[in-house]
């Protein structure tokens, strides 16, 4: 067992910048105000360890409470229940959840928590779950903190379209009631701020040729498309070549999630490699030995090369373009890709094709 420290000043020394040893120090070290003001100034949840008395004194939970949000579960409950005390606790940091039920329940306390602390409304009465200006508040702090909304909120149409409009689509709609994720104009407005809402639609809207297509498209005009919001549209739809072209054009990757049919189909894999030319990976058979095909997908993207039939490895005019792709990915933005890995070996050693490239480097990587 660790000897106590009984030493004023030799506890000073422990606590200044290891506040937790205030747990080593004799009871009436841990009442002496002085000692426990400067153990929390390094360590707010010391406050565990101070005396009864202190963790009544206003002074000495508020440093406590800026050093740790949450040093305010070691307070006393006269201060939990302290309105003025607990409002500036939560907004130097500390947490709704240690304050007394009596003030989860007060609305000017919870909104200034929904407005400094992300878990607040998680701890507000349900009363003000149920309040729309604390949850939007809340929401717009934090959009996750909506799965704490009442379910009479989720359920209101009105107020879960103010939610995404203040929050983001996804999880307002996430949490919504079943009603209203299979209500159109809901998940329209969900899908157009962010296209992965569409996981959480209805099937009879994964279904509606509308909302597939804004999901696709919208969502990608802030940039954010990264093609894998497709993969929850209806079967239908993912072979659907009006769609998927549509979707291939805000994101390539797209492609992953069309059809086998639409794989086959020349024209929507030659809009899909010239987007991303490692699509090629995933179109057919006959269309990865299609030298037009091919030619756009390497120079999209150099080592598109590997998804290519073995006749076109071994075609020089192919492997060429691949090979200028990756010198010119060089020279844009310093991407060293290595095409001529995938070419057939005897055009690894073509004097034409290893004039534009960087043979040591190749030699170093094992390439030739």
């Amino acid at each position: 067992m660790t000897e106590k420290i009984t030493d004023k000043i030799e506890a000073l020394a422990a606590v200044k910048d290891a506040g937790w040893e205030l747990a080593n120090v004799s009871d009436e070290l841990k009442a002496d105000k002085e000692v426990v003001m400067v153990a929390l100034k390094s360590f707010g949840d010391g406050l565990q360890y101070a005396s009864g008395e202190l963790k009544a004194d206003k002074e000495v939970v508020m440093v406590a409470v800026k050093g740790s949000s949450f040093a305010l579960e070691y307070a006393s409950d006269e201060l939990k229940a302290d309105k003025e005390f607990m409002m500036a606790a939560i907004k130097a940091g500390s947490q709704l959840e240690y304050a007394s039920d009596e003030l989860k329940a007060d609305k000017e306390v919870v909104m200034a928590a929904v407005n400094n602390d992300m878990y607040a409304l998680e701890y507000a009465s349900d009363e003000l779950k149920a309040d729309k200006e604390v949850v939007i508040a809340a929401v717009n702090f934090y959009d996750p903190t909506f799965e704490h909304a009442s379910d009479e909120l989720k359920a209101d149409k009105e107020f879960v379209m103010a939610a995404i409009k203040v929050s983001g689509g996804y999880t307002p709609l996430e949490h919504a009631s079943d009603e209203l994720k299979a209500d159109k104009e809901v998940v329209m407005a969900a899908v157009k701020d962010s296209g992965d809402a569409l996981e959480l639609a209805s099937d009879e809207l994964k279904a509606d040729k509308e909302v597939v297509i804004a999901a696709v498209t919208d969502y990608s005009e802030q940039g954010l498309n990264h093609g894998d919001n497709f993969m929850y549209a209806s079967n239908q739809l993912q072979a659907d070549k009006e769609v998927v072209m549509a979707a291939i054009k805000a994101s390539g990757t797209t492609f992953t999630y069309a059809s086998d049919e639409l794989k086959a189909d020349k024209e929507v894999v030659m809009a899909a490699v010239k987007v991303n030319g490692n699509q090629l990976e995933h179109a057919s058979d006959e269309l990865k030995a299609d030298k037009e095909v091919v030619m756009a997908a390497v120079k999209e993207y150099g080592c598109a090369l590997e998804h290519s039939s073995d006749e076109l490895k071994a075609d020089k005019e192919v492997v060429m373009a691949a090979v200028n792709n990756d010198v010119d990915a060089l020279l844009e933005n310093g991407s060293i890709m290595d095409a001529l890995e995938y070419a057939s070996d005897e055009l690894k050693t073509d004097p034409e094709i290893l004039g534009g490239v960087d043979v040591d480097y190749l030699k170093k990587r094992g390439i030739l």
